[in-house]
């Protein structure tokens, strides 16, 4: 083993669990593609079976992995509807569930500012692009959405090219420029709508919104976006699950 990335006090199955994710980094295998089987990533690492199982049972907890019952094992992705909604927790009060259409206003080259240059591990001033969307529920703009993403992940990204692509955004990343969204942290707090955004949503100046900022990550723990949500949460409300 390589003592630089997988130092001897680390659990084995650790090290092959960085091993793996260190191959997912190079592009080894892409999202929705499967990975060897628990024997050849064995005979791969020169580990036992058993190893190799527990490395990929902590990344399919983490859901960098996906378990197929007689399938095997693939690389999760966003491109299917469901997964490419994982983050998004405001939801219907009446139970029904709906996936909400993106309607954009504007992709701009600039500088990051301060607070998501710390966010994003950039200097202030950095390249990045600015997306500006309403997320639209039954044609009604619900939450104004602002997102920021280092120029450097993806480069040539342009405003036809986001409003041109079907699927989500996170889709968008990962096929395009091969930047899957493992993890989000998400910081939540009630604020008044600003004139601006009170008439995108359709809303009195002042009106209370849930505001949600969130960082993204993808593999490596390196934060590739942060996004500002500021949601109408009349018959909607922030869901989440604990355990």
């Amino acid at each position: 083993m390589n003592s630089l990335v997988s130092p001897s006090y680390r659990p084995l199955y650790d090290q092959i669990k960085i091993l793996i994710t260190q191959s997912l980094i190079a592009g080894e295998w892409k999202p929705g593609d499967a990975i060897p089987s628990e024997m050849d990533l064995a005979s791969r690492y020169k580990v036992s079976q058993g190893t190799v199982r527990k490395a990929i049972d902590e990344l399919a907890a983490e859901n960098i992995l996906i378990r197929r019952q007689g399938k095997g094992t693939y690389v999760a992705s966003h491109t299917t509807e469901r997964a490419s909604t994982r983050f998004l927790r405001i939801n219907r009060d009446d139970g029904q569930i709906e996936y909400p259409a993106s309607h954009f206003i504007s992709v701009t080259r600039e500088k990051a500012p301060e607070i998501s240059a710390n966010l994003l591990e950039l200097r202030v001033g950095a390249g990045i692009y600015c997306i500006k969307r309403l997320l639209m529920y039954q044609n009604t703009p619900q939450i104004y959405d602002e997102l920021h993403i280092p120029a450097t992940y993806f480069k040539g990204l342009d405003e036809n090219m986001v409003k041109s692509y079907s699927g989500s955004l996170y889709s968008f990343f990962e096929t395009r420029f091969g930047i899957a969204m493992i993890r989000a942290e998400e910081h939540i707090k009630a604020v008044s709508a600003t004139l601006e955004v009170a008439k995108l949503l359709n809303v009195p100046e002042g009106y209370p919104l849930l505001q949600v900022d969130r960082v993204a990550f993808t593999y490596g723990d390196r934060p590739v976006e942060w996004r500002r949500g500021l949601c109408h949460t009349d018959q909607f409300s922030y869901v989440t699950e604990m355990s």
